[in-house]
């Protein structure tokens, strides 16, 4: 039997790909004429690696971020609607979310605002952490290594995606302003659609085409999209009207990072495309159809980055045709002169490791390169060393860099130079450097538990 009373449809806007990538203010403005139920953005994401994560800075600019933040903050108090910020920060961690938290108070000072805000960490205590892996209740995903201890032990920091519910308990006590730590990229909206009564499937349909903006239209650029989600529907809409929708570029949404054409796991269930139709409603608006949502023990991912050294690295180049011919046995040559140097200063080989990564010949590629055999014009190249200490990577890259800048080979003309350096300093200190070291979940009954929600008043008496 049809519903008597379905409940309403509700309209949400993502700004962007991620906070601080920027979006044209005509397209907010576009969206906030349309009465959005929210508008968010996501704030992160692992693709730029783990250094964010690590070393607990932010992604992108304060001064993007501000700018991005005033904009939208600004927009949703003077309509009354809430405005979502998820994965803050770029990886989601304290550090993260206390800088967009910073940031968002300032606009507020700034521009006499006022509003409740909730800040939802994702940061995790390791001693949480070694008592659930105790437990048994973390488990590696594919063919990731079972977790050891000391793995988490030598994390700099590990973060736990969230899923909605934390928003919808925001959301549910009042606040306007709901800054999330790391989460999976769908949940701000996810939390909107359903804390307005809209059925799962839907939902999650609909944040996996809010979670990076108008990658979802085409051409990609990034800017504004307006998602309508029903009660067995979704629409998405650019607010550029430069843009467009089209099954295709909806489909190509859809499929992003997901290793299934159809089928998407998340927090507490299973996002099933199978029998989806994507049909368009005009020649930039796009309807989808047929999703389901099948419900599975919740787990929620764990992200951990730890520190494996420090880093210098140089960016050379060479258009000598007699070197490009020979690069190879040159930069066998090269790491093995650089290596008995670097015995002479007292430093063992456990302590530091040179990489030559050679563009235009396979930089892009490595050891899956197909066209090894081409010649190119000109090689750029970049040499790093990671060691132990910054001290030994900048003694090892120095002696790597003048033997390949000094160094003969067979056929040399040149007797002055093989590189040409861009920069003086050519050498360039990078810091501490770190790598993943999680790719597992954590089985849960409580969605809540690890998410800890602080609500403070801004702009006004608490």
């Amino acid at each position: 039997m049809q519903k008597q009373n379905p409940t309403p449809a509700v309209r949400m806007m993502s700004a962007s790909g991620i906070l601080g990538y920027g979006f044209p203010e005509a397209s907010l403005k576009a969206a906030l004429e349309r009465k959005p139920h929210m508008i968010g953005v996501d704030g992160g994401s692992s693709d730029p690696g783990p250094h964010y994560l690590g070393s607990g800075k932010t992604l992108n600019s304060r001064m993007a971020m501000k700018r991005d933040l005033s904009l939208l903050l600004r927009g949703a108090i003077e309509n009354g609607i809430p405005m979502m910020v998820g994965t803050c920060g770029g990886a989601g961690g304290d550090p993260h979310l206390d800088a967009c938290a910073d940031i968002i108070r300032e606009i507020a000072r700034e521009h006499g605002l006022s509003f409740k805000m909730a800040l939802i960490r994702a940061e995790q205590d390791k001693g949480f952490l070694l008592e659930q892996l105790e437990g048994e209740k973390i488990s590696p995903l594919g063919n990731a290594p079972a977790l050891q201890a000391s793995d988490i032990e030598s994390a700099e920091r590990i973060v736990a995606m969230m899923g909605p519910e934390p928003y919808r308990q925001a959301l549910a006590a009042g606040a306007q302003v709901i800054l999330g730590g790391r989460g999976t990229d769908p949940a701000p909206w996810v939390a909107l659609a359903m804390h307005h009564g809209l059925p799962p499937a839907p939902a999650w349909y609909a944040g996996k085409m809010l979670e990076c903006a108008c990658n979802a239209a085409i051409p990609k650029k990034h800017d504004c999209l307006l998602v309508t989600v029903g009660e067995d529907y979704v629409e998405a809409e650019p607010l550029n009207p430069e843009l467009r929708c089209t099954p295709m570029s909806v489909a190509v949404q859809a499929l992003h990072e997901n290793a299934s054409p159809v089928i998407r796991y998340e927090p507490g269930g299973i996002v099933d495309t199978t029998h989806c139709k994507l049909e368009p409603v005009s020649d930039r608006v796009v309807r989808i159809t047929g999703m389901a949502w099948k419900p599975t023990p919740y787990t929620v991912k764990l992200e951990g980055a730890r520190r494996v050294g420090f880093s210098a690295f140089t960016i050379a180049a060479t258009r000598d045709p007699g070197l490009i011919g020979q690069f190879d046995s040159f930069l066998e040559f090269v790491h093995g002169s650089t290596a008995t140097k670097v015995k002479a200063l007292g430093i063992s080989p456990d302590q530091y490791r040179l990489v030559v990564r050679v563009y235009g010949q396979d930089g892009v590629m490595g050891n899956w390169e197909p066209n090894k055999d081409a010649l190119p014009i000109e090689l750029p190249l970049i040499a790093e060393v990671v060691a132990d200490t910054q001290e030994i990577a900048n003694a090892v890259l120095s002696l790597a860099r003048v033997t390949l800048l000094h160094s003969d080979f067979p056929g040399r003309m040149c007797r002055e130079g093989n590189m040409a350096f861009p920069f003086s300093p050519s050498d360039v200190e990078r810091g501490a450097i770190y790598e993943f070291m999680l790719q597992h979940v954590l089985a849960t009954d409580d969605p809540l538990g690890m998410f800890p929600i602080a609500y403070e008043q801004v702009g006004g008496a608490a």
